[in-house]
């Protein structure tokens, strides 16, 4: 129900071969959790079929996840309901990119703010926390972020100590490409990347075999590193020629005069079409398609799902990239690709976010860890 939204009590009896007295059994018992609510549809409401109508099962809006953004530039929290909704958010610019414990101060103020104005009935059950990083994601300890200048920087741990509530963080990519899997462009499918460009740089993501690849430690992904250009830019880590050196948000907002943040803006100087922006525009999709077929010959997806100024620049040349990757890729690994932009906009760190939130409650429903604390 989380996942795939309102269903009848019989279509839950049918998915889960369970009896129907077991999914009664089951379905009072989340009720009783305040997890879930039921409703009868009213006779001829479509869907409610022939007879008595099967009571229609939905999970709750006022179950809410606290996900968290942390980009150089601004701390974002919204609260995320059991079904799916975006009940409430607030993000607060930074002045300078935060610290580690800048950012944890950001979180709490914000919070505070959205748990004084949420209904009395909700309940925060947990907190997820997007780091555009590496993250290992057994305690949610930054290893290295390195546009936030963050290295080996306990963050979750410390967070639920300041907040009262249970905290997990992990790498914002890979939150993105699950959410994406989930609800998104790539929903279903059980083999994707995911590449989100923002102010951070690019991240990547991948879902191998309908799980979220992580690696030993968390960390795989990072396919902002990947090389693409021999004589390329020398990167912060250290390399030359990575990905998110060679196509930058910040060479796109600058050549076009646009404000960082405003995809919207960039998509309309894009399709002025000048020609010292497409210059930049060439340079920049050529490094995207060696990206682009550097994971795909190691991935093997069905579908790359392109994010942020990345979508942008998708939605610009068109199928010009899908091109570019066939051009010097293996023929059989791009017989069924598709390269498609993000479907959930600026939401879908805060989905990714949301999902590692509700982990606990999820794993075990009745988790006397999974009660509402006030933060």
């Amino acid at each position: 129900m989380h996942e795939d939204g309102p269903v009848t009590r019989a279509e839950l009896t049918r998915r889960t071969g369970l009896n129907r007295s077991t999914t009664l059994a089951l379905v009072g018992e989340l009720v009783d959790l305040r997890l879930v609510h039921e409703e009868t549809p009213a006779p001829g409401t479509p869907g409610a079929g022939v007879g008595r109508p099967s009571s229609v099962v939905r999970a709750s809006s006022d179950v809410l996840a606290a996900a968290v953004t942390v980009e150089i530039d601004a701390v974002g929290v919204a609260l995320v309901g059991l079904d799916g909704t975006v009940r409430d958010r607030e993000v607060e610019s930074q002045q300078d990119v935060p610290s580690a414990a800048q950012a944890m101060d950001a979180v709490a103020r914000v919070l505070a703010v959205l748990t004084a104005r949420t209904d009395p009935a909700a309940r925060i059950v947990g907190v997820g926390v997007a780091v555009p990083g590496i993250v290992r994601v057994e305690d949610g300890t930054v290893r290295d972020a390195p546009h936030l200048g963050w290295r080996d920087e306990p963050f979750a741990a410390p967070l639920a100590d300041r907040i009262g509530l249970p905290v997990r963080a992990a790498n914002d990519a890979n939150l993105g490409a699950w959410a994406e899997r989930l609800y998104g462009s790539a929903r279903g499918v059980d083999d994707l990347v995911y590449l989100n460009g923002g102010a951070s740089g690019i991240g990547g993501g991948i879902v191998s075999a309908g799980r979220p690849f992580s690696g030993a430690d968390g960390y795989a992904g990072e396919l902002g590193h990947t090389f693409v250009a021999a004589n390329g830019i020398r990167c912060h880590c250290g390399a030359v020629g990575c990905l998110e050196t060679e196509a930058s948000r910040s060479a796109l907002t600058l050549v076009t005069g646009t404000p960082p943040d405003d995809l919207a803006a960039l998509a309309v100087a894009l399709a002025a079409g000048r020609p010292e922006v497409e210059r930049v525009v060439d340079r920049q999709v050529t490094a995207l398609a060696t990206g682009l077929r550097n994971a795909i010959h190691t991935v093997d997806p069905e579908v790359v799902v392109l994010g942020g100024f990345l979508g942008t620049l998708l939605g610009h040349v068109g199928g010009r990239i899908e091109a570019d990757v066939r051009a010097q890729s293996m023929p059989a690994m791009t017989e069924r690709l598709r390269i498609v932009p993000a479907a959930l906009g600026t939401d879908v760190l805060v989905r990714g976010a949301a999902e590692i939130g509700f982990r606990d409650l999820l794993l075990d429903p009745s988790s006397p860890t999974t009660e509402s604390r006030t933060p």
